[in-house]
């Protein structure tokens, strides 16, 4: 199954909008910003009103690759590294990413609703409940590393866990309340939209075909026009092709997530499960994860370790998730069924790169991307602009045998769910 976009509920929930046009003319900037996805977005933006001549050229259109495509869940958490780990590997530079990872959900938030930006938000709260009662030891170690940060983390037992869930499926967990859920699609929109109105030129259908020097700055070569910049932001993480920059490329596995929209929810359906409409990722490596959308449907998603027949065997598998957890819902069906990629690294935490002077790039959210691109793309703006900047840099580590890593990554998912079903050890 390719990548489609249109099968997305978030596709069905935006409105039409006006693309922007396809660069067809040679043309020189500041800084160049190549993907349209949040974090490119947002360091546009950032750039934009520091100053700077920005122009952003997306190969596709606005949001179509995971920043459009993605759950929607804001989570002030990375996937695999809590702060201890932070601190442990980038020593005085932990500090800064360490209090941007903590801000991150509330932040985005923030600006949503300082610049009125309609993207169906809801700061519910974000719940990650122990799908095991030792794995509440694991929600107790989080919340308590993240306290000591100054995180809003609450430990909730089983009883608080239940009633805020609807269901007894699992065990307590982790409940920090600046998370919650978004429209992924409609806030790329949204922040196109506050670009170009803040003076940044923006291309559609404008894939880069190469970056290379030229004198003390960089050529980005499109198909109908090149640009001439001083600096370059390579923004396409998951979807980066080898062709135009195989360090990034080689450095992140592009795992294929699958999302599906059951169809809405009726009144007594909803004042029973997730009352308050969090946002729920759980212990699980296979992770149980829903959310609400504005129209009141469920929206969850799982990997699959083989593709054939994905559809329906998507569709069979969280049938069986969600009614085991709440069991009102049978019989359940779903509306919408589309994927996307995750850009995964090996040690499942993201990296940030100067790949030359003047020019920046990032791989690897592993599926944490949402709430952090807004601030990570601010902070490729400071960075650019000469100023103090919270990410960690360093140099891109490809991954022996990328292609052969690539075509058999699925298979790992055997391993994550043996180890789903082991005892939590601290």
């Amino acid at each position: 199954m390719k990548p489609d976009l249109h099968n997305s509920i978030w596709e069905q929930l935006a409105p039409a909008r006006q693309p922007a046009p396809k660069l067809q003319q040679a043309l020189s900037a500041d800084v160049v910003v190549i993907g349209g996805g949040l974090t490119g977005l947002s360091a546009a933006y950032h750039l934009a009103k520091s100053g700077r001549k920005a122009t952003l050229i997306e190969g596709r259109s606005i949001g179509w690759g995971g920043s459009g495509r993605n759950n929607g869940q804001v989570i002030p958490t990375l996937a695999a590294m809590e702060p201890a780990a932070m601190q442990s590997r980038y020593g005085e530079h932990a500090a800064p990413f360490i209090h941007m990872v903590r801000d991150s959900a509330g932040e985005l938030f923030d600006f949503i609703r300082s610049h009125k930006l309609a993207c169906d938000a809801e700061q519910s709260g974000w719940f990650q409940p122990a799908h095991s009662p030792d794995h509440l030891g694991l929600s107790e170690s989080r919340v308590n590393a993240w306290q000591t940060h100054g995180g809003a983390a609450e430990l909730l037992d089983k009883p608080a866990g239940d009633a805020l869930l609807g269901s007894a499926h699992w065990h307590g967990g982790m409940l920090n309340r600046t998370g919650g859920h978004i429209n992924p699609l409609k806030l790329s929109h949204e922040l196109a939209r506050l670009c170009a109105a803040s003076g940044v030129q923006v291309f559609e259908q404008t894939p880069a075909t190469a970056i290379t020097p030229k004198g003390d700055g960089w050529l980005i070569s499109t198909p109908e026009g090149d640009i001439s910049a001083n600096a370059v932001l390579l923004a396409t993480n998951a979807y980066t092709s080898d062709s135009i920059e195989p360090r990034i490329a080689r450095s992140v596995v592009p795992l294929t997530a699958y999302q599906l929209a059951t169809e809405p929810l009726s009144e007594a359906q909803r004042a029973e499960i997730i009352p308050a409409r969090e946002a729920i990722s759980d212990t699980r490596g296979d992770l149980w994860y829903f959310r609400y959308t504005s129209d009141h449907r469920l929206v969850t998603g799982a990997a699959l370790l083989l593709k054939a027949g994905a559809k329906p065997r998507l569709q069979a598998l969280l049938k069986r998730r969600l009614e085991t957890a709440f069991p009102s819902l049978a019989p359940l069906s779903f509306s919408h069924v589309w994927n996307g990629f995750v850009g995964i690294t090996a040690d499942f935490t993201p990296r940030f790169h100067e790949l030359g002077p003047n020019y920046y790039s990032f791989t690897g959210y592993n599926g944490r991307g949402l709430a952090l691109t807004l601030p990570i793309g601010r902070e490729f703006a400071s960075k650019i602009n000469g100023q103090p900047c919270a990410l960690p840099f360093e140099p891109p580590r490809e991954i022996p045998l990328h292609g052969l890593v690539k075509r058999v990554a699925r298979s790992r998912l055997i391993l994550t769910r043996l180890q789903d079903k082991q005892r939590y050890k601290p």
